[in-house]
């Protein structure tokens, strides 16, 4: 299973996670997708996918994070021992979130969309200050995100697998190039990948 984090006051109908769900589709494993509206709190947004993880973590689950997403994908993977693939991830969202509180609108959709002071204390208590398991972790960053720092992903996903995009941007445009690859990741045993050994 395939557990699929959006980003920030994005939805399941987001870009990149309507190629992950076309390219499964077109494997025949639509199933094997989870991607779940999340809540604008960072506690109940991870509350809802310990929920929805539980039953398959860690030997039948890989998660995908996205900006925001791969924050949470980070500590999700952290806590359950699985495998993250991290798309242009947010490292630290405490500092550039503060700009955000307030009410606006969802991307995908004109449903209002509030980001509370309070949810910055709840985004410190996600924080992973260093992976602990870099062989669990693939990072795809473009250099060209016009939103955060791939220096910063780079450096804090150290040791990982990583792909730097030259150029691109914070949507990843061309992710169709790569979903392959992606998925491939996330479809490897502990064993291949030396877990555990």
């Amino acid at each position: 299973m395939i557990l699929y984090l959006h980003g920030f006051r994005s939805s399941p109908k987001s870009f990149k996670a309507r190629v992950v769900q076309k390219a499964l589709q077109d494997a025949g494993r639509a199933h094997e997708l989870i991607c779940p509206q999340l809540p604008a709190s960072p506690k109940e947004a991870m509350a809802l996918c310990l929920l929805l993880a539980e039953r398959h973590a860690p030997d039948n689950l890989a998660i995908i994070g996205s900006s925001l997403g791969g924050f949470y994908a980070t500590w999700l993977a952290e806590r359950m021992g699985v495998r993250a693939v991290l798309l242009n991830p947010s490292v630290n969202p405490l500092a550039s979130l503060e700009d955000h509180v307030g009410v606006t609108t969802a991307w995908h959709s004109s449903a209002p969309f509030e980001f509370r002071r309070e949810y910055i204390d709840e985004l410190a208590e996600l924080r992973v200050g260093q992976i602990t398991a870099p062989e669990r972790y693939f990072l795809l960053a473009a250099t060209g995100d016009e939103v955060l720092d791939y220096r910063d992903m780079v450096m804090h996903y150290a040791g990982a697998r990583q792909r730097v995009i030259k150029g691109s941007d914070h949507a990843i445009s061309e992710f169709a190039q790569y979903v392959d690859e992606v998925l491939a990741f996330c479809s490897q045993t502990d064993s291949v990948m030396g877990i555990g050994q």
